[in-house]
């Protein structure tokens, strides 16, 4: 067993930069290879196997707690520096309604889940301490809305054991990868999904237009300074979500235990609040053109150090107990979709908004882009502003879906 975790932090870095280099690589077998397997997996997967098999100690690494209490909040600031609210509200009407719809029928759809299913076969859906499934859908819901390290956020707030955790990540891999694959397969089709929504498509040039002016417009070549410049950003914000979480988190507990079953006498929950928060604050200042020199893109790096860490912690094997839960990420997911549809409809908009709005919170930065590239390339960048936007929201309404699903729960 390997304990030096200066070693295991080396073997996930390598473990990154294979899958990394291998997806991008040319050759037919893993072009086909990674048509099949997201590289997101493969970043949670192989690290789950040196846990699974004995080979590293996961649970007592001190890589997590360090990833989660550094990286973590300085990715939700470098995400968040970037969102443009004005060129998001450009889009359109259709797109920004499509998005709120996939949000809010997200962080809905969870508390509908548990309700219906507790109603039927409660022990689906209950479980006490960091056994309770509302706290493993939490983390759900924060992935679902916004992306991995929303996901890690609420991991932190709600505390659902290890095992529920993995159990849940195979059910985001599963889940949404099917909805994934019926959204691209939809590309192809779209002319007539478009005809039965009686959608004007006319938007989505111009919406392809422009994006192509902004994204130009912004890009530029990074020197030193910008990445010290970005690192101090992130990490300055952090020291000052810790600071204020040392304060803020004493002050609730000693003065209004209600408010401990919100989890808000947790510094956890304060640090990754704050931080979104500075971020978000920062989004409308000069800092913003900091994203032209790769500020996402720091983010993306961290981010996956985090996955690869939090895969270093899972038991693959902990679906195996319990899988109902996959039914229990479909019903949610069901009512996800009618929603969307339902929009889609009353607003006659075209099924590019749809699929997008839907696979920026489901997905995430990784999956949306391909979704909107499966329109047109130009597009891309749709999927990623539309992400990044769920970045933002991620872990206030992931928390605020997880504080309905406890209120519900058998």
């Amino acid at each position: 067993m390997i304990t030096n975790d200066a070693v295991v932090l080396g073997i996930l870095l390598v473990i990154l930069a294979f899958v990394f280099q291998t997806s991008e690589n040319q050759r037919p077998f893993w072009q086909r290879f990674y048509t099949i397997v997201p590289a997101t997996l493969l970043c949670y997967f192989l690290p789950s196997l040196l846990n699974t098999s004995g080979l590293v100690d996961g649970a007592n690494s001190g890589l997590y707690p360090v990833v989660s209490r550094y990286l973590l909040p300085a990715s939700l600031v470098l995400f968040t520096l970037s969102v443009d609210f004005g060129a998001f509200r450009r889009l359109g009407r259709a797109s920004v309604l499509l998005f709120a719809a996939s949000a809010i029928s997200i962080m809905l759809g969870g508390p509908l889940a548990i309700w219906l299913l507790a109603q039927v076969a409660p022990e689906l859906v209950g479980g006490q301490g960091p056994e309770a499934v509302w706290r493993g859908m939490a983390t759900l819901a924060g992935t679902w809305i916004g992306g991995g390290a929303n996901q890690t956020a609420l991991k932190e707030v709600f505390e659902p054991s290890d095992r529920l955790f993995s159990a849940f990540v195979t059910v985001d891999i599963f889940v949404a990868n099917l909805w994934l694959g019926a959204l691209i397969y939809g590309v192809n089709h779209s002319k007539t999904i478009d005809r039965w929504l009686g959608a004007d498509t006319s938007a989505i040039e111009d919406v392809k237009a422009r994006v192509i002016a902004q994204t130009e417009a912004a890009r530029r070549i990074p020197t030193v300074s910008d990445f010290i410049t970005l690192l101090a950003i992130g990490f300055g914000a952090t020291a000052i979500a810790h600071a204020l979480a040392d304060v803020l988190a004493p002050y609730v507990d000693a003065n209004y235990p209600a408010l401990k079953q919100f989890s808000l006498n947790a510094p956890f929950f304060w640090i990754v609040s704050l931080a979104t928060a500075i971020g978000i604050g920062l989004s409308f200042t000069r800092a913003r053109r900091l994203e032209g020199a790769g500020a996402t893109k720091i983010a993306t790096v961290f981010l996956y150090v985090m996955i690869a860490t939090i895969g270093l912690k899972a038991d693959i094997l902990a679906i195996a107990e319990q899988p109902g839960l996959i039914l229990v990420g479909f019903i949610w997911l069901l009512f996800h979709i009618l929603i969307m549809v339902g929009v889609c409809r009353l607003l006659r908009a075209p099924y590019f908004f749809m699929a997008v709005g839907s696979m920026s919170c489901i997905g995430g930065p990784a999956t949306a882009p391909i979704v909107s590239a499966a329109f047109h390339p130009a597009l891309a960048p749709v999927g990623v502003l539309m992400a990044i936007m769920g970045y933002a929201v991620g872990t206030y309404m992931g928390y605020t879906c997880g504080i309905l699903m406890k209120l519900v729960s058998p």
